[in-house]
């Protein structure tokens, strides 16, 4: 095992050196060809939460700002995208005036006009967007829509002016994350007269050098340029290379490595384990590592016995073995344990660790460092909750089927009754969302939407997050604690005159929540891909991931 992860790591840093020596740009076109296990679920960007999704409509929609679409630092915060500036505040914060980039036009040739933002602002609240809460309603009239989503009219909120090009935003409260909030996919521009319903199925249409043309959730997706794209800004959306790309889905991780390493497909994402030697030393020039914001963790439904008794959820968070998360996430290479829910990385992320072996709430390890079993079985038999029945839902899949297992051994070593029942990944997010499922623990993985403590902690434990009886709720846990959630607020307020005070008291946040326990975070991951030798240059981002339009293929 130490001899495989000691080729792999050799093949990553040659192939890290290969990257930085990249050829002269071939001319563009050709097809890009993607792998991927699992489908995209919905198409529509202002309620899609799954990361392939993201990937792929990163290039197909565009919003007031985005974040860059060239390589660099994780931190790095949104720059101007269809309007042609970051506006200044004004009103003490409160007023933003945004004036659209003249021209620019959807991939059904009408162009985008003030009137086009201000719907889209609209629709986020009217189909339910699982961040209009958290990430847009104090904009004015905000709170109202998430009452009477059916109803909502931004009112004094978005004021739109089509003469002079011009979008102006009111918010209740100063936001120092407004611009990143903006450049979230949720936030993306569509026409005007685009339903007012999940889209499912069917793209939108949007404004970047991509349009999906077709898409069967169970096995493909094809994207072909958009006519009427025009490149405005290299870094925002530049202009894409292949001629088309066709995702291919269904293929399980080792029929992926095997069918890009035969030149069958161009890249696909998550190099299993058992495989990472192999193409860390025979296919190191083809091997990407990508470190970004995320970590894998296992969410404890508060409402639903035994987890709703704060002991039961401590106890689990001292007896996981994080150690054997790690191996079976690929090893310390490209798996860290995790022991709160900010990522190492994070603004905000201070070295923490409540539940590891000799660490107190009083006095916290820097890192995670063994289990505790003694611990936890005290807390077990305080809470009176053993012998009772827990299935664990995970997605079906070979790393999170492993981990399943190992939290079920755990638990029935604590003394519950313990199984576990695998969905498919598409399936498993929806399902362990809505409240009607009365899920136990749901086994899941986030990534930072933009790079902020609140992407993690207010969108997953905030109270606005959590909306009963919806697919729609990424507040897993159904979590709310009022007290966080002010201190949540205070962080926010504190950032905007002052970011690094703003992150201590994300810090806080942080070390609260955990004490709360609603969650059990499992490891960080890095991304490792694989591409093949058609593919000349590429481009990923710690935001984006792999941005398939700077793909260029031979």
């Amino acid at each position: 095992m130490q001899q495989s992860r000691i080729l792999f790591l050799t093949g990553l840093l040659a192939a890290t050196c290969a990257h930085a020596d990249t050829p002269a740009p071939p001319t563009p076109g050709g097809v890009l060809r993607l792998a991927g296990t699992t489908s995209a679920g919905t198409l529509d960007p202002q309620i899609s939460y799954m990361h392939v999704t993201y990937q792929v409509e990163a290039i197909v929609y565009d919003g007031l700002t985005t974040f860059p679409k060239t390589p660099g630092p994780a931190d790095r915060h949104a720059i101007p995208d269809l309007a042609d500036a970051i506006p200044a505040p004004q009103d003490n914060g409160l007023t933003y005036r945004f004036h659209l980039r003249p021209g620019i036009r959807f991939s059904n040739g009408h162009t985008v006009t003030a009137e086009d933002v201000a719907a889209s602002m609209r629709r986020l609240f009217r189909v339910n967007s699982p961040t209009a809460g958290p990430y847009y309603s104090h904009i004015v009239g905000g709170d109202a829509c998430l009452h009477d989503p059916e109803h909502c009219t931004l009112a004094g909120g978005v004021i739109a002016d089509n003469a002079t090009g011009t979008v102006t935003f009111h918010l209740t409260h100063p936001d120092s994350e407004f611009m990143d909030r903006l450049a979230f996919q949720h936030a993306s521009i569509l026409p005007a007269d685009t339903p007012t319903h999940d889209m499912g199925n069917t793209a939108p249409i949007g404004t970047g050098p991509y349009r999906i043309v077709s898409y069967e959730p169970t096995s493909s997706m094809v994207l072909e340029r958009n006519p009427y794209f025009q490149q405005w800004d290299v870094e925002a959306q530049p202009a894409g290379y292949p001629d088309s790309i066709h995702y291919t889905f269904g293929l399980d991780p080792e029929s992926e490595v095997t069918a890009v390493e035969n030149g069958q497909f161009d890249w696909m994402e998550g190099v299993p384990l058992d495989r990472q030697a192999e193409v860390g030393r025979r296919f190191a020039p083809q091997v990407r590592i990508t470190d970004s914001l995320n970590v894998f963790y296992a969410a404890l439904n508060v409402n639903e016995p035994p987890f709703n008794n704060l002991l039961a959820r401590q106890a689990l968070n001292y007896a996981v073995n994080r150690k054997a998360i790690v191996i079976y996430g690929g090893g310390p290479t490209v798996s860290l344990p995790a022991c709160q829910m900010l990522p190492q990385g994070s603004p905000g992320f201070e070295p923490s660790c409540l539940y590891t072996k000799g660490a107190t709430f009083e006095h916290p390890a820097q890192q995670w460092q063994a289990p505790d079993l003694e611990k936890a079985r005290d807390l077990i038999r305080r809470s009176g909750t053993a012998g009772q029945h827990v299935t664990i839902i995970a997605p079906s899949a070979a790393g999170h089927s492993a981990v399943a297992t190992d939290l079920r051994d755990t638990l029935t070593d604590l003394g519950y009754v313990a199984s576990v029942r695998t969905i498919s990944p598409v399936a498993e997010f929806a399902y362990i969302q809505n409240s009607n499922n009365k899920i136990q623990i749901g086994l899941t993985g986030w990534s930072a939407d933009y790079p902020a403590a609140s992407s993690f902690l207010q969108t997953l434990f905030s109270c606005a997050t959590f909306v009963p009886h919806s697919d729609n709720s990424v507040n897993i846990s159904q979590f709310c604690n009022h007290d966080i959630d002010a201190l949540m607020q205070r962080a926010a307020t504190v950032a905007v005159t002052d970011r690094a005070a703003g992150d201590t008291l994300w810090a806080e946040v942080s070390r609260r929540l955990m004490e709360q326990a609603p969650a059990v975070p499992l490891d960080q991951a890095r991304s490792v891909s694989l591409l093949s030798s058609r593919v000349k240059s590429d481009v990923t981002t710690a935001i984006y991931g792999a941005v398939f339009s700077q793909f260029r293929v031979q």
